[in-house]
């Protein structure tokens, strides 16, 4: 986190309201996106979302951090980078540090399982909203619970 003010890195501009329903609704989105999952069974996935849950992008690998890298050389690719202040992420990994993948500011993290301790200071330290846990039925909001309608 030091590395990231000392680039004049601050909290995050304010940013969209992510529904409790919509945000339920991003797992089951991201598995039916997943083309090489339904065959291999067994790669993870992460997907760029609208403030309104519609999908933009999503990448898959074998490598837990290896598709929100790809995720992201997508991004640059298309000249999609800094991230659109509308847009939410749902990770099918785990996310630790590697939080700070985030950068520029931009989008809110939305991830399907649990945070360390670490991607939780740093969300809150910088104004990401982070949702763990994430399934159909129920979620937990580690960070920016006004913006997933809980505050």
């Amino acid at each position: 986190m030091e590395g990231l003010r000392l680039r004049g890195y601050g909290p995050a501009p304010d940013g969209p309201l992510f529904p409790a329903d919509m945000l339920r609704s991003l797992p089951a989105k991201l598995r039916g996106a997943q083309r090489l999952f339904e065959t291999t069974g067994g790669l993870h996935a992460a997907g760029l979302f609208t403030a309104a849950g519609d999908l933009v992008a999503l990448r898959e690998d074998v490598g837990r951090h290896n598709a929100v890298d790809k995720l992201i050389g997508w991004a640059f690719m298309e000249n999609k980078l800094p991230w659109p202040a509308t847009c939410s992420w749902s990770v099918d990994v785990r996310v630790s540090s590697s939080c700070r993948n985030l950068w520029p500011p931009g989008p809110r993290a939305v991830l399907r399982i649990g945070p360390s301790s670490l991607a939780v200071e740093l969300a809150r330290e910088f104004g990401l909203t982070l949702v763990g846990f994430l399934r159909e039925e129920r979620f937990k909001v580690y960070s920016g619970e006004e913006r997933a309608g809980l505050a």
